[in-house]
């Protein structure tokens, strides 16, 4: 199987590239990491933690969403509903949940969901955000649960990857055939060290 580290990023999108950094990097404390550009667009990486970001592209015309509730069912066409942001602990959530109201952004009471805590927002682009912290005594990872009364049938077959419910790989990419393409961000490689570090 193969090996995953967490989320190298979320895509998502913006019309408002400087209120977007004031806002996670600046209230949420979130490091700039990486940008890329030309006409027509900005690519911007943020550092939640060691493995993870949330990247930014922001594009001429993009507007803002309406807001949408977390976890609220919706019809029609649809494929994202929030960001979780875990973070260490309960003390983090308050610290964030300070900084949200003095900035003047909605934010939800500290809500408990039995294995984490959470406390919910937006983003200025519309973006709706959880900040997740763990119980201490609930490790779901550890030791998976299911409390869903009509579970999907597939949850019923348990919490590990199953082999042969997919075809099996029978023919693996020869090294001589393993060939990169040149990206927008080979300009990283270039200098080896960025700008504004």
């Amino acid at each position: 199987m193969p090996r995953y580290t967490g989320i190298n990023h979320l895509a998502m999108v913006t019309g408002d590239m400087d209120a977007t950094i004031r806002f996670w990097r600046d209230l949420l404390g979130m490091r700039l990491v990486a940008g890329l550009g030309s006409k027509g667009y900005r690519h911007y990486f943020l550092e939640i933690s060691e493995h993870d970001m949330i990247a930014f592209f922001e594009w001429p015309g993009a507007e803002a969403v309406t807001e949408k509730d977390h976890g609220v069912p919706v019809k029609g066409p649809v494929v994202f509903d929030h960001v979780s942001v875990g973070v260490v602990d309960d003390q983090d959530l308050w610290e964030i949940k300070d900084r949200l109201e003095a900035a003047d952004f909605w934010v939800s009471e500290t809500i408990d969901h039995g294995f984490i805590h959470s406390i919910y927002a937006f983003d200025p682009n519309g973006i709706p955000i959880e900040f997740s912290a763990p119980c201490p005594d609930v490790d779901v990872r550890r030791h998976p649960q299911m409390h869903d009364r009509h579970p999907a049938k597939t949850a019923l077959e348990g919490a590990e990857p199953l082999p042969g419910k997919w075809p099996a790989v029978v023919r693996r990419t020869p090294t001589d055939e393993r060939m990169l393409y040149p990206g927008e961000g080979e300009v990283f490689a270039d200098d080896g060290k960025g700008s504004g570090g």
